[in-house]
């Protein structure tokens, strides 16, 4: 009785401790977002007093308005999710395909193209051969810029291909007995086998593509309707910073004619922050459930 007793209390101790530890952990987790929240939906001047912690002082949208008072962070929106789908869904396709190909041991060349590849993720020629080689092939000024150069990821085409190589292989020799070819056993038996390594490389692409602004800085940043909603924001954390070293300081701003509409690098960067941040916290829970499978499985090595 004695020994059952003491186990129950050590079961119910390890359950408390464990329950506030892991209470802590998110907390201390999402605490920094949900102040960033806070902040963009804070007055911008009273924000500069500090203090703020679980909920705003003074209400007001002012920040979010002034986000998107201009028409271009619409058309910047449509750009960023444009080339999020598009590059998720090109990227995925071709890995795959190149994946399946150098995964099959009948395909004599399968490993001096993986080296080949692997290759590359450690070899760069850098920023300024890279500009001219995409001047070249008349891709900058162009939306095809943020398209091609990113069809083939080195590390996503090995984590995919790990993958198909667990797969069992009688599926792939059942269906060759059924008289499908390479290109039909790779889209009707192979992909929606690897259903959650492409989901987690769909995530990994598209929160890359979404977070991407520094090759619109690079290769269009003379172009207005190319600009992508993350270069659109860059760009408004600057300007925030430039008004607010222009000021003498905070006082004047504050008794300025203009401090109703008066914003402060901490709030417009806060403001900025949250919507770029939204459409990829929208999407997750939806590839939640593939994410741990494929990163545990796409990783076992043979």
């Amino acid at each position: 009785m004695r020994v059952g007793f003491g186990s129950k209390v050590e079961n119910i101790t390890f359950t408390v401790m464990n329950t506030l530890f892991l209470i802590t952990l998110a907390v201390i987790t999402l605490y920094p977002f949900w102040n960033t929240i806070v902040v963009s939906l804070n007055e911008a001047m009273d924000t500069i007093r500090g203090g703020l912690t679980i909920w705003p002082r003074k209400f007001t949208w002012q920040n979010y308005k002034i986000v998107f008072a201009t028409g271009t962070i619409y058309n910047a929106f449509f750009i960023s999710v444009s080339r999020t789908a598009i590059n998720t869904v090109v990227n995925v396709f071709f890995c795959s395909m190149l994946a399946y190909t150098l995964s099959r041991h009948d395909y004599f060349l399968r490993k001096p193209l993986t080296f080949i590849i692997i290759l590359s993720m450690y070899v760069n020629a850098g920023i300024i051969p890279n500009y001219f080689l995409m001047r070249s092939l008349h891709l900058t000024k162009s939306f095809l810029v943020y398209v091609v150069p990113g069809i083939i990821n080195a590390f996503n085409f090995i984590v995919i291909r790990t993958y198909m190589r667990s797969l069992p292989e009688s599926f792939i020799e059942s269906a060759r007995i059924d008289g499908y070819g390479d290109f039909m056993i790779f889209i009707k038996i192979v992909l929606p086998l690897c259903l959650p390594v492409l989901a987690t490389i769909s995530l990994f692409v598209a929160v890359d593509s979404w977070n991407s602004w520094f090759d619109t800085l690079i290769y269009n940043s003379g172009e207005p309707k190319l600009h992508t909603l993350q270069y659109k924001l860059m760009e408004y954390i600057q300007a925030s910073q430039s008004q607010s070293k222009s000021a003498s300081d905070a006082a004047s701003m504050a008794l300025s004619s203009t401090a109703g509409n008066m914003i402060t690098p901490m709030s417009i960067r806060a403001a900025v922050t949250v919507v770029a941040a939204l459409p990829i916290l929208v999407v997750y829970p939806f590839m939640q459930r593939y994410f741990v499978v494929g990163l545990n499985v796409g990783g076992v090595k043979e």
